[in-house]
């Protein structure tokens, strides 16, 4: 291994442009440098720890953050892209290193989120002969990623990570996996710089617009008497928000959104009608199977949105733009296909259309959501119950922070909750785990979120159960003192598993209860403030002292055991069978 010294030197010849042999190492972090990444997590160990060394001389141009747990790295990576727009990264050594980044790379590629992992790897002639920490991760990364690829020799990574980094963030993003052997990163080679790419023969991240199938798009609205807009995360990815505005503030159609499509036209805005899906607003999902026209724009139509499918919107004509040509038609037949990246789509929809206002049909969703308003919202968060509901912590929160947030939920009831009630006000403002549901998302997205988004406030959400899967990255906040706020609603349950344990197997709970620890104490041990409630009376207060506390804060919210989430679509039923309670 090379010694320090020659890292150094290595260091500064390259920043006086030279021509040099570096290591591979250097080459790995001359990369991120020039592709602008700034902050960066792992974890170091016996097969990338040449990397790490070669990092001790680059902390004025990379942050690197030390995580707890490489699970931690990667989900962190996905809250950096997620509010930054950029490329995470994320690094972790072979074997059990790399195997427990998994479950987040495939989080980031359901959820279409760009980032970049690296792993170190056995030496090159150990390949095959199961050697310590050895593991194919290739194979198991390849179906859950855009691109994989092992390097065996230094020379090939300027060039293989100038692609990963293209791949990752282009057309729909997604995650990309570079394993590189611990030769590959020892090895001498001379560097002849790095340069970007923007272009692979074959990979094709565009499809090609077709200005007929938006003129049928066209006509068809024109013609619609009750259209719907549905709008996924790709209006966001596209960065699309204003010709997304534009367009329907134009047309005049109501627009309702998937979980991971908050935020990008306002909460408040006259044509938002709500979340579609399993427990999404009811105008929404009922009108779905009333409408004529659905418009689909940068979602994919998961089954949580459709329901049944044989029994969705059997009624109406379909548009789906989209720029996956492979998510057109895979769930819900289109009328007419409208590929592309829809920040180019839309204004050509938009320059075709007719100015209306639907106010007739507008009216029917405002008609259901008072349904909604008087059964299910108000009670959630003005509750004449005892106990405190989640929706009104949720309630108080958005009264602190005028919907400037950023928040980051975990996955069950705490997640539903958020994305009905949280108040967000702009695009990127909500992190979360869409299609893969990983509990235990939100503490290290958190961490991610606020690199991503350092001027913003970051606020971590989570129920008992999902903290508890990730509450060691407590310590890399302790340790790089990250000014994120973490509320932990506490049920004492399983929340969601409950629920459904309640409402279909007649309320045999089933291993869902939990016996928890002093969370409050816990953070204590961190070096963290914390503070824990259970009298409605001094929820406020609660909630004003964690968001006026510099530094970070973990505040337990006790509130009601068994309390459950409605609307709610049952698993197997048509939107038309939605329960209001």
């Amino acid at each position: 291994m090379e010694t320090a010294q020659q890292q150094q030197q290595q260091v500064t010849a390259i920043s006086r442009d030279e021509a040099k042999e570096i290591s591979g190492s250097v080459a790995i972090l001359e990369a991120l440098v020039a592709e602008g990444v700034d902050t960066f997590f792992g974890v170091p160990g016996g097969a990338n720890i040449a990397i790490y060394d070669a990092l001790y001389y680059y902390n004025e141009k990379l942050e690197h953050i030390l995580v707890r747990h490489e699970q931690g790295a990667i989900h962190a990576a996905q809250g950096y892209a997620r509010t930054s727009g950029k490329v995470g990264v994320a690094l972790a050594t072979s074997g059990p290193g790399a195997t427990n980044m998994i479950t987040g790379i495939a989080d980031a590629m359901i959820d279409s989120t760009p980032v970049v992992c690296i792993t170190g790897q056995v030496y090159a002639h150990l390949l095959g002969t199961d050697a310590f920490q050895e593991t194919d991760i290739i194979n198991m990364a390849s179906p859950i990623t855009k691109w994989s690829y092992q390097i065996t020799d230094a020379e090939e990574i300027p060039g293989v990570l100038a692609k990963a980094f293209y791949i990752a963030r282009s057309g729909r993003p997604g995650p990309v996996l570079i394993d590189i052997t611990k030769n590959a990163q020892l090895q001498l080679f001379n560097y002849k710089g790095y340069t970007r790419c923007d272009h692979i023969r074959s990979y094709r991240p565009k499809p090609k617009v077709r200005p007929e199938y938006i003129e049928q798009a066209a006509a068809l609205i024109n013609e619609a008497k009750k259209p719907m807009i549905l709008w996924g995360q790709g209006v966001i990815l596209g960065g699309a928000e204003e010709e997304f505005k534009v367009f329907i503030e134009k047309s005049g159609i109501p627009a309702a959104w998937t979980i991971l499509g908050i935020g990008a036209i306002p909460a408040d805005h006259p044509l938002n009608v709500g979340m579609l899906g399993m427990h999404g607003n009811y105008a929404p999902n009922v009108l779905t199977n009333e409408c004529d026209l659905l418009i689909a724009v940068g979602m994919r139509f998961d089954d949580r949105v459709t329901g049944r499918l044989d029994k969705y919107a059997k009624q109406a004509r379909v548009i789906h733009l989209d720029i996956d040509p492979a998510e057109i038609g895979k769930n819900v037949k289109a009328t007419v296909p409208v590929w592309g990246d829809c920040k180019e789509t839309l204004p050509m929809l938009t320059a075709l259309i007719d100015k209306k206002q639907h106010t007739y049909w507008l009216a029917e969703f405002q008609k259901r959501y008072k349904e909604e308003l008087d059964i299910v919202i108000n009670p959630e968060l003005h509750p004449a119950r005892v106990d405190i509901t989640m929706g009104e912590v949720i309630r108080h929160l958005n009264e602190l922070t005028k919907g400037e947030a950023v928040i980051v939920s975990d996955v069950g009831q705490n997640q539903m909750v958020v994305c009905r009630y949280a108040r967000v006000g702009k695009s990127r403002s909500n992190v979360t785990s869409g299609g893969l549901g990983t509990m235990g998302f939100a503490l290290p997205a958190a961490i991610g979120a606020k690199y991503g988004a350092p001027e913003r406030t970051v606020v971590a959400i989570a129920g008992d159960g999902g903290f508890q899967m990730t509450l060691q990255e407590l310590g890399t906040i302790m340790q790089n003192k990250i000014d994120v706020k973490i509320i932990i609603l506490n049920n004492r349950f399983l929340g969601m598993i409950r629920q459904w344990q309640e409402l279909f197997s007649e309320s045999r709970y089933s291993f869902s209860d939990l016996e928890n620890p002093d969370f409050v104490a816990l953070a204590a041990s961190y070096r963290i403030k914390g503070k824990w409630v259970s009298d409605r009376d001094k929820l406020p207060g609660a909630l004003s002292e964690m968001m006026n506390t510099s530094g970070p804060f973990l505040l337990e919210v006790m509130v009601t055991k068994e309390n459950n989430v409605f609307p709610m679509v049952p698993q197997g039923c048509s939107l038309s069978e939605i329960r209001l309670k």
